[in-house]
């Protein structure tokens, strides 16, 4: 389940003490101009353009900074430091900038890290969002809806941020309109991320299926349409996983064994109802 810092029993992950003097310069990459830079110089000068920001994101860089941080090697202001940057790129005109950001949020959240104003950009950016692409041949990976889970879960795993608040932002980003259809996992990513929200001990039944009604009223009044809207398939798609889920847990990682939501039933017979609302004829 997600870890609680107040849960009877719970054990809290401690940020692993790392030695900065055993950094090796391998822990460095080559910059622009043949010297040698860390990885948040890098961070600080986002490219502008798309492709090596891409290079930046899917190359050694971004693994360097994950290490980095997983290890607690950077010290802790300069790690907020670097979440509130990230948090502006939710405004970023570029999408590779705004998709980027939800990923070293992320790793700043998995390691303790977090700031109010992380999750507000973030719950203002994610059902806003226009351009979910999964792959773009230019720019790399795009994923805003995946990534946007990712840091959705991390939110909702946290003790300091409410589980309700980001199971409607989930209900948000499946209800907003778009032509665009999953196509790269999208919806298997944001399945999971509910799940991971869904197991939080301290959710009320009501909580637990509340974000459900949105849904309901958005797509269950009328007849669907055809051919089906793109919005209206991403959620189908996205609730029959998370029924799933419910049914059988959910792995907090991939090594990692299912773990039960909690209200296992009652979340079933919520999205079984929202389900068969929308698709009935």
């Amino acid at each position: 389940m997600c870890p609680l810092d107040d849960a009877p029993g719970a054990v809290v992950a401690q940020r692993p003490q790392h030695d900065q003097g055993r950094l090796r310069p391998e822990h460095e990459v080559e910059g622009e101009q043949g010297g040698r830079l860390a990885p948040l110089d890098l961070f600080d000068r986002l490219p502008q353009d798309g492709r090596q920001l891409g290079r930046l994101r899917d190359g050694a860089p971004y693994t360097v900074l994950a290490t980095w941080i997983a290890r607690g090697a950077i010290e802790t202001s300069r790690r907020l430091e670097l979440g509130d940057e990230m948090a502006t790129r939710f405004t970023d005109p570029r999408v590779e900038a705004r998709t980027f950001a939800p990923l070293v949020l992320d790793m700043l959240v998995a390691a303790g890290d977090l700031k109010a104003g992380w999750v507000d950009a973030f719950e203002h950016w994610y059902p806003a969002e226009q351009d979910l692409r999964g792959h773009d041949e230019t720019l790399g990976w795009l994923h805003a809806v995946a990534h946007g889970a990712d840091l959705l879960a991390s939110f909702g795993c946290h003790p300091e941020v409410a589980p309700v608040r980001m199971l409607d932002l989930a209900a948000a980003r499946l209800t907003a309109p778009t032509d665009h259809v999953y196509d790269q996992m999208e919806d298997d990513r944001l399945a999971r991320a509910i799940a991971r929200v869904l197991t939080r001990t301290d959710l009320s039944e009501r909580d637990a299926v509340g974000w459900l009604d949105p849904i309901a009223d958005r797509f269950g009044a009328d007849r669907i349409s055809t051919p089906v809207p793109a919005h209206i398939s991403n959620c189908l798609r996205t609730l029959r996983l998370l029924y799933i889920l419910a049914d059988r847990g959910v792995r907090p990682a991939s090594e990692l064994p299912a773990e039960p939501l909690h209200h296992r039933d009652v979340v079933k017979s919520g999205i079984a109802t929202v389900l068969d609302r929308i698709v009935r004829r």
